[in-house]
């Protein structure tokens, strides 16, 4: 029997809304996972009449396909992106950015004084 091999490629990552999600029922949803992005994830979006109709809806098209849970939710869709508070938005179009980023957010650095190596995250030039 083959074994299993682990990805050392990291391709899904949990994320937590700052207002979260309320459902038809009233129930919030916060904690969720997100895949990275392929490029048919961002091609095919512009297929979408809605895209070209208003270009700010690529966003939702998109992020409707990476989301793979929020919460107790079935399924995430458009509708769901649609609903989200606008601080949620703005959270994950950011969290999108950085897991799907070119370059390594995380770098190796190495304590002068005791000589331990540890990873630490890094903004973009001017962030806090």
């Amino acid at each position: 029997m083959a074994e299993a091999k682990v990805s050392p490629l990291q391709t899904e990552f949990e994320f937590t809304l700052p207002k979260g999600y309320v459902d038809t029922q009233g129930n919030l949803h916060r904690h969720g996972r997100m895949r990275l992005a392929t490029a048919m994830d961002e091609i095919a979006p512009l297929r979408d009449p809605r895209v070209r109709e208003n270009q700010a809806y690529l966003t939702i098209l998109i992020l409707s396909r990476v989301i793979t849970k929020l919460g107790d939710l079935v399924e995430v869709n458009t509708n769901t992106i649609e609903r989200l508070f606008t601080a949620d938005l703005a959270y994950l179009q950011d969290f999108y950015r950085r897991i799907n980023s070119n370059g390594s957010e995380q770098q190796t650095v190495t304590c002068p004084n005791c000589g331990n190596t540890f990873e630490v995250e890094v903004g973009e030039p001017g962030e806090l």
